[in-house]
This record gives structure tokens, C-alpha cells and sequence, in this order.
């Protein structure tokens, strides 16, 4: 079979100094055939780990002085040379002679084989860099042995605490124009764990399927390769094994934990704002399973530039992947979503009910979910069909109680932490940019979201007279209409789009 690159060739070449110490092999014929091939490897890596990693997993050929093993997937080739280097370039003497050299190739015929007969059984990457000796001696081997049973002995806590947990699925997503760019990444890169987006980051306001799309990776990833360590947690979990590692002076134990896995899903990163000793350590962290090949997944609720309380390395180790934002769910979605939840619960409704639902609650999926219950409920109280009027009738306490009251003080505080000001700034007479733009925008978003009249929101501001906040009003909406950029932490964002994320905090606080 003729193995062809897909996305990454292996580059990691192997000299004959590296020639393991008990491979005393001669060189094959120049004709060995690569049924022979198979035979000399599985003797090298032994039988059992020949049936589950190569045996109908990889294709072999000789290509001149090189042994070229194709694989399924990039992160597949990065395992196997840490995992059988030394092994391999034994094989590869064997065939061709000491000036034996091997090179990892993707062969896109072996995804669908690989992943559906992946062993079962967990095992854990606990390869290091470089090619270790196939002999070594009697006290490296018990040293590796207790390495293994301590890392099966994680995964097992690890799969015992999921077991009682539901994690949605992929499948289940419904997706729209406002979730599409999210949904198709968390889809490919489960196909190939850190071999496209790396990190995967995913942003968006309460209730929008964040979670869902992290818990659906995940579901996935376990069901496509069964035999990775995959770690799901919210960035608050995280935190607190940190915390804990630290009282109890076991830090080496909680990263040998976390930076021992293949796959690292956190949920809710930031969390993490402000907290230097957390940053510290999940920088480091995602340093360690970066530089090998693993996969990292993170959500939050805004953008990494907008974390501005997060240090700059860790904010840029968040852009180096792909960030993908989720919109609040429009119209059709909204639509989508509801006969999906009416559906699930059996509840008989009408089109033009669920149409009345989907345009009354806008927010997010679960204000929609919360909808479909209350009418869920009195169908099943009265047996009746839930009618338009009827949907009207029942949802209107709903409606009111989903009323967010906003003060002037919340739209003060999530503009100092977004634009990084203090308090005493913004309610001063500096007119430098930095500080006059999000003074405006405060006033604005005062205006618009809250029943204070342009007197009130002067005097908050400053001890300011009414013409001044008509002015920033009138200012702001001049920005949204010639679609001015406006600098926040370190980089440019339409003045929409900071509008937009200051309105999402502000309902989900």
C-alpha cells in the first residue's frame, strides 16, 4: 500500500547510532517482502502490543534506505515515534542495514480501521522524548512498571467519577448560523486530537451550548480512541485540586495528574481572571501538553482579549489555536430549539406557540428550555393543547421574572474590568482616549438599558450636566454607524462588538 501525506509528515529521523543494544539483527535481502516486515517488528515490539497498535493499523514499505510507517492521524504518529522509535529503527536495521533510517507518514486509507479497533484497554502515553534502549536494566524496569500502575490507577478514578454523569452528545447539537463555525471545530478536531486546532477555544454568552459542545468532544473523543486519558473539568475543579495539591504539599502528584493526559477540556476559563497562582500553573501546564502533541479545549464567556485580567502568555496560548465565538441563537435556531424541547417532552403545542416562544426569549437556550416546561407542565395538568393565547397566558409571569433590572453601578464595573480603568478614572475629567471612550460607552449603555434619566446618569458619572451624556450618546451611535474600532487590550474591536459583549455580562452577572 502506497502511503500518502495528509496534513503532517513525520520528521523525526533516527540514525544507526540509535541502534538498540539487543537488536543484534543482520540486514534482510534488499527483497524482503513486508509480510517479513511484520514479522521482525512484531518481534521487536512484542506480540501483544504488535495486535493492538499495528497489526491491520499501519502500512509498512521500504523506500530506499527508509522504513516509511503510515498511520492514521497526526496524533497518532506523534504517539507512536515516543511509544516504538526504538523498536522501529531495530526493524528498520533488520531490513535494510545499519545506514536504516524511518519516517512517519499519514495514510488517510487507515482512519476508518484505526479508529474501530483501537484496544479497549486504557493505556497511558508515558513515552518520553528521545529513543530509550530496548534493554535496560532490572531497576529502570520497576521504576517504569510503578509509573504505569499509578497512571492506570488514575484513569480508573478518573472513568468511576464520569460514570454517573449524562454528557450530551454531538449529535444532539442543533446548529444554526450562530453556532456553525463552533460546531464544525469541536467536530474535526475530535476526528484528530491535537493535530488541527490546538488550542481549541471556544467563547460566547450564558446558556448559548458552550458546555454542550464540550461535553459532546468529549463523549466522542472516549468513543473514538478508548484508549486515551481524557480530562474534563470546569476551571473552578481545576482551582481546587491546585488549592489542595498545595495544602497538602503534593504538587508533584496533581501535575504528574494533569500533565500526563492526552486531552484537557476546561470549562468556564474565566474563572481564572485575576487569579495569578491558577494562571501560573495552567500556563505551565498547557506549555508541557502542548509541546507534546496533546489536545486542549477551553470555553469562556468572552473572547481572549477580553479576558483582561489574564496574563498575556496565557492569553496568546489561547490565540495561537482557533477561537471560535457562539452568537446568541437567532430566530430560526430559537425556532429549531423549541420543537426540539416540545418534542423531547412530548407536549402537545402548536406551530404558531412554539413561533410565539421563540420570539419572546432571545437571551439563551435555557430561558427556551424554561418555556417549554411551564407549558410542558400545564398540558400535562389540563390535557389540553397548548394554543398561541394559551402559550400567552401561561409565559407572562415567565416574561417578567426574566426581566434583568440593571443599575448604573453593574454598567460601571463591567466597563472598568473590561477596559482595565479604575473607578475614580472614569468618573474624572481626563479626557485621554483610553479613558474618554469607555466613559462614553458607560453612558450610553446607561442610557439604553436603564430608566435613568440623562440628569442621573451625569451626576453618576462625574457630577457631569445632561448635555454631556446627550452628547456621549450621540457620539456612540456615530461610532456604530461608521463602524469605529475601538482599542481594547492590545488589539482593535468594532465598537458593536464591544457594545455587544458589555450587554452579554451585564444580563449574565
Amino acid at each position: 500500500m502506497q502511503p500518502t501525506s495528509l496534513a503532517v509528515e513525520g520528521t523525526l529521523y533516527a540514525s544507526s547510532t540509535k541502534q538498540p543494544t539487543e537488536a543484534k539483527l543482520g540486514p534482510a535481502t534488499t527483497g524482503s517482502n513486508e509480510q517479513s516486515i511484520y514479522q521482525l517488528l512484531a518481534r521487536q515490539v512484542g506480540e501483544r502490543s504488535f495486535q493492538n497498535w499495528f497489526a491491520g493499523k499501519v502500512s509498512l514499505k521500504l523506500e530506499g534506505s527508509f522504513l516509511v510507517i503510515g498511520v492514521a492521524s497526526p496524533f497518532l504518529l506523534t504517539w507512536m515515534q515516543k511509544k516504538f522509535s526504538s523498536q522501529i529503527i531495530a526493524t528498520a536495521i533488520a531490513c535494510i542495514g545499519p545506514s536504516a533510517e524511518y519516517r512517519f507518514v499519514v495514510n488517510p486509507d487507515l482512519v476508518g480501521v484505526t479508529q474501530n479497533s483501537l484496544p479497549k484497554a486504557a493505556s497511558v502515553l508515558t513515552a518520553v522524548e528521545g529513543s530509550a534502549p530496548a534493554a535496560v536494566g532490572a531497576c529502570e524496569k520497576h521504576t517504569e512498571r510503578e509509573h504505569a500502575r499509578t497512571d492506570q490507577n488514575q484513569i480508573k478514578k478518573q472513568t468511576a467519577a464520569y460514570k454517573g454523569r449524562h454528557f450530551s452528545d454531538l449529535s444532539s447539537f442543533v446548529t444554526g448560523k450562530s453556532n456553525q463555525l463552533a460546531y464544525m471545530a469541536t467536530l474535526q478536531a475530535s476526528d484528530q486530537p491535537g493535530a488541527l486546532y490546538n488550542p481549541l477555544f471556544i467563547h460566547g454568552g450564558v446558556g448559548v451550548g458552550k458546555t454542550h459542545l464540550l461535553e459532546g468532544f468529549y463523549r466522542k473523543i472516549r468513543q473514538l480512541y478508548p484508549s486515551l486519558q481524557v480530562v474534563f473539568l470546569t476551571a473552578e475543579s481545576f482551582g481546587n485540586y491546585f488549592s489542595k495539591a498545595l495544602q497538602e504539599r503534593s504538587l508533584p502528584g496533581f501535575r504528574q495528574r494533569f500533565r500526563n493526559v492526552d486531552v484537557l477540556i476546561i470549562d468556564d476559563i474565566d474563572f481564572f481572571e485575576s487569579k495569578r497562582i491558577f494562571q501560573e500553573e495552567l500556563l505551565h501546564t498547557i506549555k508541557h501538553l502542548e509541546s507534546h502533541g496533546r489536545q486542549l479545549v477551553f470555553s469562556s464567556d468572552r473572547h481572549p482579549r477580553l479576558l483582561t485580567k489574564m496574563s498575556e502568555e496565557l492569553t496568546t496560548r489561547f490565540l495561537s489555536g482557533l477561537v471560535c465565538r457562539i452568537e446568541s441563537p437567532e430566530i430560526e435556531l430559537r425556532l429549531a430549539l423549541a420543537r426540539q424541547r416540545a418534542l423531547k417532552l412530548k407536549t402537545l403545542i402548536t406551530e404558531g406557540a412554539l413561533e410565539y416562544v421563540s420570539r419572546r426569549f432571545t437571551n439563551n437556550v435555557r430561558e427556551l428550555a424554561g418555556a417549554i416546561n411551564c407549558l410542558q407542565t400545564y398540558h400535562v395538568m389540563t390535557r389540553q393543547k397548548i394554543t398561541t393565547s394559551m402559550a400567552r397566558q401561561i409565559l407572562s409571569d415567565l416574561e417578567r421574572d426574566c426581566i434583568r433590572i440593571i443599575k448604573l453601578d453593574d454598567i460601571k464595573q463591567i466597563v472598568c474590568s473590561t477596559f482595565g480603568v479604575s473607578e475614580t478614572d472614569l468618573k474624572s475629567s481626563r479626557r485621554a482616549r483610553n479613558v474618554s471612550q469607555p466613559r462614553m460607552l458607560a453612558m450610553f449603555l446607561a442610557r439604553k438599558l436603564t430608566q435613568a434619566a440623562y440628569s442621573e446618569i451625569g451626576e453618576f458619572f462625574g457630577g457631569r450636566n445632561h448635555s454631556t451624556v446627550m452628547f456621549a450618546e450621540k457620539q456612540v451611535r456615530k461610532w456604530l454607524e461608521n463602524r469605529s474600532s475601538i482599542h481594547v487590550a492590545l488589539q482593535e474591536w468594532t465598537t458593536a462588538e464591544i457594545i455587544e459583549s458589555l450587554e452579554q455580562q451585564l444580563l449574565a452577572s
